[in-house]
């Protein structure tokens, strides 16, 4: 069909261009980065809440009153070791075992990747950006040892001094990497933006790189 002189004119009018392509998903992104955070943000204070405060709390039916290990911010020594390991039979062993493998791994993961995103979206600077997500690295990692020291230490029939060392150092470590971690995401939402970076900053590079 024949086009009318007006739809010939609409079509090169200069103003009627559209819109560059980066520009709509770039918001786009953003805002489904965004509601990502928040997902993830949300499981893991679920998770936190569930792992540290619901069922440790609760493990401490099966161990005499003794609290778990994890839960020992300040560590604790080959007594206190020794104490729990036989206050605690294979069950309660094993339930134990099998929270470090569930949500004792779901939350070092969760909180890390949420926390993770918070420093991208909000700092532009790459060096600014690595110094802040280090701890968090470094809390998984450590996280991730500790539950696996703690299982070993308390299937050792009599804890040995050396295992009990690493198992409280990873725990005390791992609730310093813990706080530092929040520390590092509220600089990154709360740090000036002159330090942060300008907000266009790496849309501005990739868009560099693209033309």
């Amino acid at each position: 069909m024949a086009k009318t002189r007006a739809q010939i004119a609409r079509k090169h009018r200069p103003g009627t261009a559209a819109a560059p392509p980066s520009a709509v998903p770039g918001k786009s992104q953003k805002t489904n980065a965004g509601l990502i955070l928040i997902a993830a943000a949300v499981a893991s204070l679920f998770l936190f809440w569930y792992f540290h405060l619901l069922t440790l709390g609760q493990m401490t039916q099966l161990s005499d009153g003794l609290t778990m290990p994890d839960m020992m911010v300040g560590g604790y020594d080959a007594g206190y070791a020794q104490r729990l390991r036989e206050a605690m039979d294979d069950d309660a062993r094993g339930q134990l075992s099998y929270l470090h493998r569930t949500a004792g791994t779901l939350f070092p993961l969760i909180f890390s990747f949420a926390w993770l995103l918070l420093v991208q979206l909000n700092v532009a600077r790459r060096p600014l950006r690595w110094l802040l997500w280090s701890p968090v690295i470094l809390f998984v990692v450590v996280d991730l040892w500790e539950n696996i020291a703690i299982d070993t230490l308390l299937a050792q029939s009599a804890p040995e001094a050396g295992a009990v060392a690493l198992a409280s150092t990873l725990t005390v470590l791992r609730w310093v990497l813990l706080a530092v971690s929040l520390v590092a995401g509220a600089a990154s939402v709360f740090l000036p933006r002159r330090v942060r970076g300008p907000a266009g900053e790496r849309g501005n590079r990739d868009e560099e790189r693209v033309s």
